[in-house]
């Protein structure tokens, strides 16, 4: 199996450590995503879940909330001790950091769950076998994930406003490679879940309007801490720089009402079973 390497040495530096400081601003954000996906998990007491990227724990605890015993992991050990002290009081519920494309595990669980967890493996069909392994037979796969960039406004609005001002372009993501758009072909998605050994798949397409911020200076802000301004602040400096948060600000302008910025998104919801 392909080494997940990159990857833990990403979630365990600057990038987990953003991602618990903007922890409760990501969870707004994403709020409908996750409703969407837990209405369609339907939890009940008998449930054993495996939250899968469970991050900073939101969903985890939603799970366990509604009666499931619930396992998070995740391979970001800044993220997970922040999801430890936010469900600290929160029965049936346990988290450890674990590579979810290598971990072993007990074919006890009925569900596999996760938020934008399962797009970043270097080798999708094998972490998916593994993961099938945790499944009692007749378990249950739910998750979220990108579709299309072009799909997603949220992000695609201001990356493309400051892509002029960088030196390198960035190049249109490979739609195959592990980051937040890995499953955003739908034919590609469905293929990975077969290999790896699942079936009755279902891909269901869900285009809510996320809430990105209240001002246009909240939004240039957070998008440069997790989302496409960042690699603009990171890179240019001084006149360029300011130049590029002016051309992301102009873009986001028209799209600002009195219920502050609110852009639409594209997700795959996807079900299987083991």
């Amino acid at each position: 199996m392909t080494s997940n390497q990159e990857q833990i040495e990403y979630w365990n530096g600057e990038a987990g450590k953003t991602w618990v400081e903007t922890q409760e601003r990501l969870d707004v954000l994403l709020a409908p995503v996750s409703e969407a996906l837990l209405e369609r998990a339907n939890v009940t007491t008998s449930d054993r879940v495996i939250d899968v990227g469970c991050g900073c724990g939101e969903t985890s605890m939603q799970l366990a909330r509604s009666g499931a015993t619930v396992w998070g992991i995740d391979i970001s050990e800044p993220m997970l001790a922040h999801a430890r002290r936010r469900a600290a009081d929160t029965e049936r519920l346990r988290f450890t950091r674990a590579d979810a494309a290598t971990a072993e595990f007990t074919p006890d669980h009925s569900l596999l769950f996760s938020r934008f967890g399962v797009m970043f493996f270097a080798d999708p069909i094998a972490a998916f076998r593994n993961l099938r392994g945790a499944l009692a037979r007749g378990g249950r796969l739910c998750f979220a994930c990108w579709q299309t960039p072009k799909e997603n406004p949220w992000m695609s609005i201001a990356g493309r406003a400051v892509q002029p001002f960088l030196a390198e372009p960035e190049q249109p993501p490979d739609l195959m490679a592990p980051g937040p758009f890995a499953f955003a072909d739908p034919d590609y998605l469905h293929s990975i879940l077969e290999q790896a050994g699942f079936d009755t798949i279902e891909l269901e397409s869900f285009r809510p309007t996320l809430h990105v911020a209240d001002s246009l200076d909240e939004a240039i802000e957070f998008q440069g801490r997790v989302g496409p301004v960042a690699r603009a602040i990171a890179e240019l400096e001084g006149a360029q720089r300011q130049q590029a948060l002016d051309a992301a600000r102009e873009a986001l302008a028209g799209h600002l009402t009195d219920q502050g910025l609110n852009l639409g998104a594209a997700v795959w919801l996807v079900s299987a079973r083991s």
